[in-house]
């Protein structure tokens, strides 16, 4: 009896244990809220409230969200950002790409496995809708990491910019013929975790594991703590050598774990500094607080003073050169790249007098049928391009390719680019972190990667889903095509993503087909919603080579027309039409009883009145 029973318990200790099934049930519905105290405004909840919840996991937990729409007038979805998705592709939730957006009243269930770690977030993915709130953190806990011990507690930090307007009515002021630089709109305010002057409250000599995790739609922040330093052991989800720094940058979709051991005594508290990356902005009001302070509170009733400093007035801060982190795992450099895919992020205008983001002379337009259902409904045919668009900017790329993407910046400003299902090796980016990093394109000359001049490429790179491309340079990323599926990249600073700064990797399709089941309530979605789910990108399920009546981007200028006469075209013209009117209007008036000016400055009065359209220009 002994030796079975002993039998037994080697059976069961070797064999894994039952990873738990993890199920939220998310009505997304409208509340008010007020996080910065200064305007009350509409946003998406769940379940009646905002902030959202934080999902958590253990890693290899099933995680199941059943999300039921009920906005009432706008459709939605969730991206689980960072979750690779493996096998899952249909869970993606990224709308037009590899699902339906869900109509208003519809439901639709998200069920994968997360046999990953970290830090990572879930937001809509539909229509431009995360602004309006509706993002949050995602933690999937580890217990085998190898700082696992040396913590006692952790905290999630979010970061965000906050618009007092829906991004719906931000949009037609945004992407209008009296925006032609494309100039994005200046945020009002900026949080906390979702709020302002918050205090995370702490022992003394204890080591604290921060999650910060930028849930912003626009803006970068720069984060530290007054007279601490902490240690970087995790960025996208990717555990990293243990890395001292005091200062880190903080883009847009980006995040970072870090251990944080506070001082031997409690006789003060600190400020925990958040600044704003005001090189994005293209207008800074003088009410726009772009510093902001919350608190490692010791002793909560010791004062919480302010902190009035900014970046640049600190010589002994600098913001860590994230291209210089170790993967933990010390994975080595992909070598010999089977596929190049070189690329350039430019801002231009098109015919409609709007301005548009390109990778070369794409913008990307979302198809008629959702990419990832033309791959399920081609056939042999899901290897050729031609079916996703000529809009989507669509790459096929071969299982177990080693894909390199250069991304050279031709703009002005810097972009935080985001591949879904993957992260990338940083194989190389210039110029790096330093003075010249954001401020870059004074010198006015784009510098493209030459790959015949560059500089060493590291032995071990840092990997991460989110990388910032400096102003007027460059990066190079390289990832192994180790995951069947139809995944965007993008840049996700969100109007630009509504510029069409994106492109499509259709990865192995032929193996999508093979082994992707798509459920019944995700086609359901498309019905609900009245979008096609078969054909190709035009939704034509005949000739699938035949792009006829496709989504497509507007026209270009015609050649000899600059941006900025094309602007000034447009403003004669309405400045001819204006004047045509005042002349109708005066030849009909009572000349007897029209009053004369007095004064030269009652005319030039009279012009000024007529030039306060342009609610984006400084």
């Amino acid at each position: 009896m002994l030796p079975y029973l002993g039998y037994l318990l080697l059976l069961l200790l070797s064999k894994p244990l039952r990873a738990k099934e993890v199920v939220y049930d998310f009505n997304v519905t409208w509340v008010t809220a007020n996080p910065d105290g200064l305007a009350d405004r509409k946003v998406v909840g769940i379940n009646g409230q905002w902030p959202l919840p934080v999902i958590e996991v253990d890693k290899g937990d099933q995680l199941v969200v059943n999300m039921y729409n009920g906005l009432g007038d706008k459709s939605t979805s969730i991206h689980f950002h960072g979750m690779y998705q493996n096998g899952t592709n249909e869970m993606d939730g990224a709308s037009m790409v590899t699902q339906c957006p869900v109509a208003p009243g519809s439901s639709i269930t998200y069920n994968f496995t997360v046999n990953q770690n970290g830090t990572y977030w879930y937001h809509c993915h539909t229509d431009y809708c995360y602004p309006d709130g509706y993002r949050q953190a995602l933690i999937v806990h580890d217990n085998n990491s190898y700082f696992a011990n040396e913590y006692e507690e952790e905290f999630t930090v979010t970061l965000s910019d906050w618009y007092h307007e829906l991004a719906e009515d931000i949009k037609p002021e945004f992407m209008s013929v009296y925006n032609p630089t494309g100039a994005e709109p200046i945020p009002n305010s900026w949080l906390f975790n979702d709020t302002q002057g918050m205090s995370l409250s702490v022992k003394p000599n204890t080591t604290y594991l921060l999650r910060l995790v930028n849930i912003a739609a626009f803006t970068a922040q720069y984060f530290y703590i007054e007279d601490h330093n902490f240690t970087i052991v995790e960025i996208d989800g990717v555990y990293t050598e243990p890395t001292e720094a005091n200062l880190l940058y903080v883009a847009v979709a980006q995040r970072y774990s870090v251990l944080l051991t506070t001082k031997d005594t409690a006789d003060k508290n600190y400020a925990i500094v958040t600044v704003v990356d005001s090189t994005l902005l293209d207008t800074i009001t003088p009410d726009l607080q772009l510093n902001h302070t919350n608190w490692l509170e010791y002793d909560a009733s010791a004062t919480k003073p302010q902190a009035n400093i900014t970046v640049a007035e600190s010589s002994d801060l600098s913001p860590f050169d994230d291209a210089t982190l170790i993967p933990y795992d010390h994975m080595p450099l992909l070598e010999n790249p089977t596929v190049t895919v070189n690329v350039a992020v430019v801002m231009d205008n098109l015919d409609n007098g709007k301005g548009y983001a390109f990778l070369n002379d794409i913008s990307y337009t979302a198809p008629k049928v959702p990419t990832l259902y033309s791959v399920m409904s081609a056939g042999d045919l899901a290897t050729d391009a031609t079916v996703y668009g000529d809009f989507t900017h669509t790459q096929v790329v071969d299982h177990m390719d080693i894909v390199e993407i250069i991304l050279n910046n031709n703009d002005t400003g810097s972009h935080p680019f985001h591949l879904h299902g993957h992260v990338f090796q940083v194989v190389d980016r210039y110029p790096p972190y330093g003075s010249d990093f954001f401020e870059f394109a004074d010198a006015g000359i784009p510098q493209p990667y030459d790959p015949n001049n560059h500089s060493a490429f590291p032995a071990y790179p840092p990997r991460r889903d989110t990388i910032v491309v400096p102003p007027a340079g460059y990066v190079v990323l390289r990832f192994r095509a180790d995951n069947p599926g139809v995944w965007i990249f993008h840049c996700h600073i969100d109007w630009h993503l509504m510029q069409g700064l994106a492109m499509t990797f259709v990865e192995a399709p032929l193996m999508i087909q093979e082994k992707l089941t798509i459920p019944a309530d995700h086609y359901a979605a498309c019905v609900a919603s009245d979008v096609e789910h078969e054909g190709n990108a035009a939704g034509n399920t005949v000739d699938l080579l035949d792009l006829s009546g496709q989504n497509q981007q507007p026209g270009w200028i015609p050649d000899g027309f600059t941006t900025r006469g094309i602007v000034s075209m447009v403003f004669t013209v309405l400045s001819a039409i204006l004047g045509m009117g005042s002349i109708v209007l005066y030849g009909l008036s009572d000349l007897k009883h029209a009053k004369k000016p007095e004064t030269q400055a009652e005319v030039s009065g009279q012009g000024v009145q007529g030039g306060q359209d342009d609610e984006y220009q400084d």
